[in-house]
């Protein structure tokens, strides 16, 4: 009987102790952090849940706020968090609420990458394919929000019959998401000039829309599926009849090319 009472008695006490083990090692991990949103905004606190879809924290002031993962830019230690924005682990220069107005962490670029296809037609004359990948750098988060402004270069095929005419688009582009949701509709606009791949043809204005679907997958990336329409003005040979007699001459032609796309954002 006096073992079995030392023995339960023994029991206890490590149930207490573990207990205990488990209180301090949750106050141990529920150090300060700072949550750098993407608007250039931070907020200093606790995580008290984090998943997926949403992040909540609670300020040293005991506040508690919820924001959507996809607008977390980082979540950073105190020693990090000092190093980013050259201040201390007491938070000053914030408000009460421990905002920031703004971090001088530099922002990276982002890079779209677009593989496209569909019909090309050269009204009132011919009809084909056309194909075209492009290549865009810039800034994916405008102001706060998912919005991509950039410029690069791509590559723009139209087959109509036996002919075939390559272009170089140098352009300027802006993608905006219509709603700031993990995933929403989205239009864009392209413009630029079409340098000919070839010397039989002249190269001339690009232009181009879209619209469709885009669908964040990380905080930084998202892919979108989209319907796209592209002008290109092009001054190419051609053959006119004058009295039974063949004349060729240069004149100016537009290219049309619709169908789906693809954007991959990095």
């Amino acid at each position: 009987m006096h073992i079995c009472k030392l023995f339960c008695n023994f029991a206890a006490d490590m149930r207490k102790i573990a207990l205990i083990i488990c209180f301090l090692a949750a106050v141990l991990c529920a150090h300060a952090q700072t949550i750098v949103l993407r608007t250039g905004a931070r907020v200093k606190g606790t995580i008290l849940f984090e998943n997926e879809e949403v992040v909540i924290v609670r300020t040293d002031e005991g506040a508690r706020f919820q924001y959507p993962k996809t607008d977390v830019e980082a979540v950073l230690s105190d020693e990090e968090a000092v190093k980013a924005n050259g201040e201390g682990a007491n938070g000053e220069g914030t408000n009460d609420e421990g905002i920031a107005p703004e971090i001088t962490t530099p922002k990276k670029a982002s890079i779209l990458v677009e593989v496209a296809g569909g019909a090309a037609i050269q009204p009132g004359e011919a009809v084909g394919g056309g194909a075209s990948a492009d290549l865009l750098v810039g800034s994916h988060h405008i102001g706060g929000r998912h919005v991509f402004v950039g410029g690069g270069v791509g590559y723009h095929g139209i087959f109509l019959g036996a002919l075939k005419y390559n272009f170089l688009p140098i352009q300027a582009a802006v993608r905006m998401p219509l709603t700031e949701d993990k995933h929403a509709p989205m239009f864009g606009v392209s413009v630029g000039y079409g340098i000919a791949l070839s010397k039989e043809y002249l190269g001339g204005l690009y232009a181009g829309a879209d619209f469709g679907y885009r669908c964040q997958i990380t905080p930084k990336s998202a892919i979108g599926v989209v319907a796209f329409a592209q002008f290109q003005q092009a001054m190419m040979p051609v053959t006119a009849e004058l009295e039974r007699v063949a004349y060729k001459q240069t004149a100016g032609r537009s290219l049309v090319t619709t169908g789906m796309k693809l954007a991959f954002y990095f």
